[in-house]
């Protein structure tokens, strides 16, 4: 990684170049002349935010960006995939709160001794009724509809044991059923399983979310859906999105856009690729990206009878995320115009949705200087963000919260500091 000499010499001579003086330069990003002075000499180390601020001020097209970029966390393993019933599910419950779930292979259960514990199952002595099939089939879309209502308004460990022992139910079903209800009944786990692993990412643990997500795949392609091997590279890029990997996040992104894969699966890598160019400082692509999307998006197929992938709460997913890109592309102002308005489409009941991109907003316009309204919008968020406790929530409130913490004085930064400050550093698994 490049010294914090190198990239000062590099941010001086690009602001000389472009005509600026430090104080304009600090009335441009909102940054003290003081803090910029010592960046540029070397003695301080810039944060991303003023990296990317200046990136864009300055037309470095990603180059100061380049330049800052901390080395990338190890990129998330590959699951395996694994074969149903590969492994056992070990799932506690417990009456005081925690509860724990972790898959354990069946030599591991031998070997500790666990085959005493008590265990119920159907027998799979007689194949399931047609009719008791489509009950089953009908019941589990609907309630599936409901989880995912309540899961805007509720924190994931509320609902990953019902979820998990739901996805395991429609497994077992499937092994008894006709071929028609099995390849239906394997499809609808998949979303569970799909669903499972990003409540599970909201949690915080990245490893077990990339497990469900593989177990997602699985149980889609033993009901003969290829497909969603596709959405998982997706899904792997938004771990690699959160780790700030811009590289990874790009290439997992343009893995899933194979021309065989459903245009909804190849416009929502079109997005995440555009997250991770916003990421790199490279605007022309992010937008290209974006124009993509909109384009596949726009022509995805619908009747299957499958529950959407991906998020159902957003109305226009590719303006909310070219909203989130301009963040990171240190364009603030224009970012929070998009945001604004993207946010007043938004149901008032999609809690968790209107948090996330709600928190990405009071970022946008703090960073814009608009300290007084960041503030405002920030104060209505918080009881959302204590509702939901969502690990990647609370990615963009530490840094909403170091961008108001250079304004300590202020009187409404005072005033939202404690409970900022507490909800920021609030463990979320």
């Amino acid at each position: 990684m490049p010294s914090s000499v190198e990239f000062g010499e590099e941010l001086r001579k690009r602001r000389l170049e472009a005509g600026l003086s430090l104080t304009a330069l600090s009335g441009a990003v909102h940054y003290s002349k003081a803090q910029l002075s010592k960046v540029e000499r070397g003695i301080k180390s810039p944060s991303g935010d003023l990296v990317r601020l200046c990136d864009a001020v300055l037309g470095a097209d990603g180059a100061l960006i380049a330049l800052a970029v901390k080395a990338p966390a190890d990129a998330p393993a590959r699951p395996r995939p694994g074969q149903l019933g590969e492994e056992e599910w070990i799932m506690q419950l417990s009456p005081d709160g925690p509860n724990r779930f972790q898959p354990i292979g069946r030599r591991e259960v031998m070997g500790a001794g666990l085959a005493s514990l008590m265990t119920w199952r159907s027998n799979g002595t007689g194949p399931v009724a047609p009719a008791a099939g489509a009950g089953m089939l009908e019941a589990s879309r609907s309630l599936f509809a409901h989880y995912r209502r309540l899961g805007q308004t509720v924190e994931p460990g509320l609902l990953l044991p019902v979820l998990i022992a739901q996805t395991h139910t429609l497994r077992e079903l499937s092994a008894q059923a006709d071929t028609g209800t099995r390849r239906q009944l394997l499809a609808l786990g998949s979303r569970y399983a799909e669903y499972v692993g990003w409540l599970v990412q909201e949690t915080g643990d990245d490893r077990a979310a990339l497990w469900w997500t593989q177990r997602a795949v699985d149980l889609a392609a033993a009901g003969g859906d290829q497909a969603l091997a596709g959405y998982a590279l997706v899904r792997r890029a938004l771990v690699t999105l959160y780790r700030e990997d811009a590289g990874q996040t790009v290439a997992l992104a343009r893995r899933a856009q194979n021309g065989s894969l459903p245009p909804r699966i190849r416009g929502l890598a079109a997005q995440r690729e555009a997250q991770g160019h916003a990421l790199a400082g490279d605007l022309d692509a992010c937008l290209r990206a974006l124009d993509r999307a909109r384009d596949l998006l726009a022509r995805q197929e619908d009747g299957s009878g499958e529950p959407v992938i991906g998020t159902m709460h957003l109305p226009d997913s590719v303006g909310m995320v070219t909203g989130w890109c301009l963040v990171d592309l240190g364009r603030p102002q224009q970012a929070s115009e998009e945001l604004d308005r993207q946010l007043g489409l938004v149901a008032p009941d999609a809690v968790r949705t209107r948090v996330r991109y709600g928190v990405r907003r009071a970022l946008a316009h703090a960073t814009a200087g608009e300290i007084d309204h960041a503030c405002v919008l920030t104060a209505s968020l918080l009881d959302g963000v204590a509702a939901v406790r969502s690990a990647t929530v609370t990615t963009d409130l530490r840094r909403l919260a170091r961008v108001l913490a250079r304004h300590a004085d202020h009187p409404a930064v005072r005033r939202l500091g404690p409970r900022l400050g507490t909800l920021s550093r609030l463990p979320t698994s």
